[in-house]
């Protein structure tokens, strides 16, 4: 790293700690001469939210009458193992702290397990951290995103989903996102998920005697197929919308390589996760030999995973789900880091997500000169109304309610009404690919 690189990166890693201690200014004159704020209870809410979402939220309730705060420790695929980790660990070492002191009760509550930043526990900080910022607008009379520094766009942009199982059917529904107000639109292929376009239809294609009988994911396949489709596909639509594709880490490092270089003619916003987290310094291969954009961090937990690939650019969109990293004070620093290097933020916040997360992710984006673009996510009108105030999107822009705090709250009888489901099958894992021999594909 040369000085230039050095003083950047201090600037970064600085820049968060001094907007929490701005915000806590700000909150200082609107609360002067009020009795101390502590953590006098808290309470796990879970519930399915009337359909097959495992939410799990942390409802932090202070000294002062009223005022409590809601945080999202959102994790679809180990959610028992966060709600145990919240009653029987967080719980009982928060009560009685003092709610003011986010920054430290972050750092506190991340060492106390000794071994940190691993997906559950940053699940746990994030729900703390959430409700804690949520808190603190609330008592100070303002949205977070003012404490944070104030706007720095009036809406926060979002990509689109869409597909299409040919080519044909990719145009009609990219052309479809287009009039209905989309720029930005990320387009996937065929059927089967993540990898569409590189599947072997079950039971074809030679196999072991007995063995797996599935589709198989074929890279070749797949690296001969994708650039087809946007070729395609940019014939059809023409370079006004901004495209952007998924590989869901499925490639190898000479395949990622090869596929960035051949897609770099049709302009990607960004190809997201090429590779997988344990291959990421196949990264400095793709720089050398194409511009397309690189989108990385979707199973990041760790922030060190992403601080080589920031400072060395080595890729354009940080893609972390906030839940999953440690909340608004976390993502803010990411997103500090990543300002003087020319990195976008692009946090994860569609699929299983939940509206408390995106709207955390949704201050920190408003906010941030780093901010790239945001994953969509429309919910149901029941989400709407088990959490009033839930961002709303309009013609391809992600809009807050506004008021103080993340802005939403949450109708606890309602979600009773909608308790989790018991153990799922396979004790709800995440669903992976596999090739025509039967090995497992990195999601």
């Amino acid at each position: 790293m040369n000085a230039l690189d050095r003083r950047q990166l201090g600037k970064a890693l600085f820049a968060a700690p001094a907007l929490t201690a701005v915000a806590d200014q700000l909150v200082a004159q609107k609360t002067n001469g009020l009795p101390p704020l502590t953590i006098r209870d808290a309470k796990v809410i879970k519930t399915s939210a009337g359909g097959r979402y495992r939410w799990v939220f942390l409802k932090l309730i202070t000294s002062e009458a009223g005022l409590y705060g809601i945080g999202s420790a959102n994790n679809a695929y180990q959610t028992e193992a966060v709600v145990a980790a919240l009653e029987k660990h967080l719980i009982p070492w928060l009560i009685g702290k003092d709610a003011n002191r986010i920054e430290d009760l972050w750092n506190s509550a991340n060492y106390r397990t000794y071994w940190r930043y691993g997906p559950v526990n940053n699940n746990v900080l994030s729900a703390m951290d959430m409700a804690l910022w949520d808190i603190k607008g609330k008592r100070a009379g303002m949205p977070v995103y003012e404490m944070l520094g104030g706007k720095v766009r009036d809406a926060v942009p979002c990509y689109d989903h869409q597909g299409g199982r040919d080519r044909e059917e990719a145009v009609a529904n990219v052309q479809k996102s287009m009039a209905a107000g989309w720029r930005h639109i990320r387009v996937q292929y065929g059927t089967g998920g993540y990898g569409g376009g590189g599947f072997i239809p079950a039971g074809q294609g030679e196999r072991p005697e007995g063995g797996y009988g599935g589709q198989a994911f074929d890279e070749d396949l797949y690296l001969s197929t994708i650039p087809g489709v946007f070729e395609f596909v940019r014939s059809k639509v023409g370079p006004e919308p901004k495209l952007l594709h998924d590989v869901h880490s499925h490639l190898s490092g000479v395949n990622a390589v090869e596929l960035s270089r051949r897609l770099n003619p049709y302009q990607l916003f960004f190809l997201e996760d090429v590779l997988a987290p344990e291959q990421i310094d196949w990264y400095r291969n793709i720089r050398k030999v194409c511009a397309t954009p690189q989108a990385v961090g979707e199973v990041f937990s760790h922030p060190y995973e992403t601080l080589p690939l920031v400072v060395e650019r080595l890729i354009d969109f940080t893609r972390c789900r906030v839940a999953a990293i440690g909340g608004i004070t976390a993502a803010k620093k990411l997103a500090n880091l990543c300002e003087p290097f020319g990195v976008k933020t692009a946090f994860q916040e569609g699929g299983e997500n939940d509206p408390v997360n995106q709207m955390a992710a949704y201050h920190v984006d408003i906010s941030s000169p780093a901010f790239g673009i945001q994953e969509e996510n429309h919910f149901p009108p029941l989400v709407h109304e088990m959490l009033p105030g839930c961002g709303e999107i309009r013609r391809g822009y992600l809009y807050g309610s506004g008021k103080p705090g993340l802005g939403l709250d949450i109708d606890e009888s309602l979600a009773a009404k909608y308790p989790l489901d018991g153990t799922l099958p396979g004790g709800g894992a995440y669903t992976t690919d596999r090739t025509i021999d039967g090995a497992v594909v990195r999601p």
